[in-house]
């Protein structure tokens, strides 16, 4: 499951900073940055998470959703969640700032990319048809 690389993350991005600090690329105060990525990223999960709630369908991509969302921020992007996802990981390596934490984020995209998105997205084709295809063409994967 996609919070399961999201915390996996989190936990691996702490502890690579302590145990391999090789380099220091942002600096204390540029690290604080990272802390407004953190709290973007915390919203967008949480706008798009409460739509879910609002709407009654699954936010699990191995189940089929019963409904087709695409009012707020998911008229923006169609995957806000893992973009809220990734922005945090972002955050917190720009909070700490060495270089290692860097790898996390883009190991957690990659996995996103070529693994969940696919699947959801061939999913949501085979249930919503036409209507997902036009809103595809609408709206962006990421952002």
């Amino acid at each position: 499951m996609p919070p399961t690389y999201f915390y996996l993350g989190i936990a691996l991005i702490i502890l690579m900073h302590f145990i391999f600090p090789v380099i220091q690329i942002i600096h204390y105060p540029y690290t604080l940055i990272g802390i407004l990525f953190i709290i973007l990223g915390m919203v967008l999960n949480l706008l798009a998470w409460l739509l879910f709630i609002k709407n009654k369908t699954t936010q699990n991509p191995f189940k089929n959703p019963d409904k087709f969302i695409v009012d707020g921020i998911y008229k923006i992007s169609r995957n806000p969640m893992y973009l809220g996802m990734l922005i945090t990981l972002f955050g917190l390596a720009v909070l700490l700032g060495s270089l290692i934490t860097f790898i996390f984020p883009i190991i957690f995209f990659v996995i996103i990319e070529w693994i969940f998105i696919p699947l959801e997205e061939k999913n949501m084709e085979k249930i919503f048809g036409k209507k997902y295809i036009e809103y595809k063409t609408k709206v962006r994967e990421w952002i």
